[in-house]
């Protein structure tokens, strides 16, 4: 078997499409549009088969030969280069995703995801949780052999004294092994699941820590406390007043812009960026919401409805907090005050229930109700919320067996 026939000058010359034989099965390609690779052609099982070398820009003539005579060495041992090859990727593709580590799984699946995520903090919320309890555990430890036990001993000792962050630690961990798994890193069930396996290693929520609720305030008191707060100058005592005029959330509140606002319709448009259910919502504003709207323009800076100390940045989410605790010296929150009115609105008035979720923009869970729900009830929020609005502007409400009604909504 003649070998060696071609020479680095008449490799050079070549520029016709075709094969040319170096001898011992390998070849020089040209292809249509002249560009030359090395190939080696072979039979195994008297099936023709042809394994690309690489390009002549990347494999000399001495490189191609060295690798013509690996491939012909194995077939001498009856194997067939091509599944040799392949069978090599795979196994550097499977050392490659067994080195990957549960911590840059985890890195990788938060630089993947927190673009989506509504609020910049979750990001630095879900790293803080990962670096102090799931790191010291299984952050080092291949994302591929993360099992039960593993798991376990990162939640366990926090279950019973920090039963919300450990909670929100197991539901983290579960996303990035279902992400790892997705991505071929592993394989199997999800070890951190609760549904049918943790729920059987570990008390419930409920049982260890029961739901704690917002302290809210008595709707009998909102009329008093909402004239001390009319006494208060500044920002942060409109907004907090505004808050409870429109039963917002004060996260919805602190990013306000006059652009959201149409004084003309009365009516403030929350993008759905800001919204728990991510969709716009429109919120019907009372005559006295409307007064605070004015006053905030007066005295504008910028964009936001509600600006911080800076002028050009909204207000910090504690700003309402300290206004209630340090200033009105209260022992409520401004979350609180959602369920003032919902109290109010179910013991105080006629107004269907429907209306009253939708100003609280509660996302109707009965899938046949919501399929009938096509608007979104604007003009008997708007009735609803100016009640409300003369409610608060009432100070010492009688007693509640003379039931203020508002106005009925059949």
């Amino acid at each position: 078997m003649a070998i060696h026939k071609l020479t680095a000058l008449s490799i050079q010359k070549i520029y016709k499409r075709g094969l040319y034989s170096d001898g011992g099965g390998l070849y020089l390609q040209v292809s249509m549009s002249g560009s030359k690779s090395w190939v080696f052609r072979y039979k195994v099982h008297k099936r023709p088969r042809m394994m690309g070398l690489g390009s002549l820009n990347a494999v000399s003539l001495s490189r191609a030969r060295d690798l013509a005579t690996d491939c012909r060495r194995i077939l001498a041992e009856n194997k067939d280069p091509i599944d040799l090859r392949e069978e090599k990727v795979v196994q550097e593709k499977i050392n490659q995703m067994s080195s990957m580590t549960f911590e840059k799984c985890a890195a990788s699946y938060i630089s993947t995801n927190s673009p989506a995520w509504r609020n910049p903090k979750h990001r630095l919320q879900w790293e803080r949780t990962l670096s102090r309890y799931a790191y010291p555990v299984i952050g080092e430890i291949p994302v591929s052999r993360v099992d039960t036990a593993m798991v376990m001993r990162a939640i366990e000792p926090i279950w019973l004294s920090k039963t919300e962050t450990a909670s929100r630690l197991r539901n983290r961990i579960e996303l990035v092994l279902s992400w790892a798994t997705v991505r071929g890193y592993r394989k199997g069930d999800n070890p951190a699941r609760w549904q049918g396996h943790l729920d059987q290693l570990l008390p419930k929520r409920s049982k260890v820590q029961p739901t704690q609720h917002f302290q809210a305030m008595p709707y009998r008191e909102i009329g008093d406390f909402m004239a001390e707060l009319r006494e208060i100058e500044g920002s942060v005592a409109r907004a907090m007043e505004f808050t409870i005029l429109c039963a917002s959330r004060s996260s919805e509140v602190f990013g306000a812009k006059f652009s959201e606002v149409d004084l003309s319709a009365e009516v403030w448009t929350i993008p759905g960026s800001r919204m728990k259910a991510a969709r716009d919502h429109r919120v019907p504003l009372s005559a006295r919401a409307v007064e605070i709207i004015r006053e905030m323009q007066n005295r504008a800076t910028g964009d936001y409805l509600f600006p911080g100390r800076l002028g050009d940045q909204p207000l910090s989410s504690n700003a309402l907090l300290a206004l209630l605790k340090k200033r009105m010296n209260l022992k409520v929150t401004a979350h609180g005050f959602r369920s003032t009115f919902r109290d109010w609105a179910g013991e105080c008035t006629n107004h269907p229930r429907e209306v009253v979720e939708m100003s609280l923009a509660h996302v109707i869970k009965d899938a046949t109700e919501a399929a009938y729900m096509r608007g979104d009830l604007l003009l008997k929020r708007r009735v609803l919320m100016a009640d409300w609005a003369n409610y608060c502007l009432t100070r010492s409400p009688k007693p509640s067996s003379v039931a203020y009604l508002g106005t009925s909504i059949a």
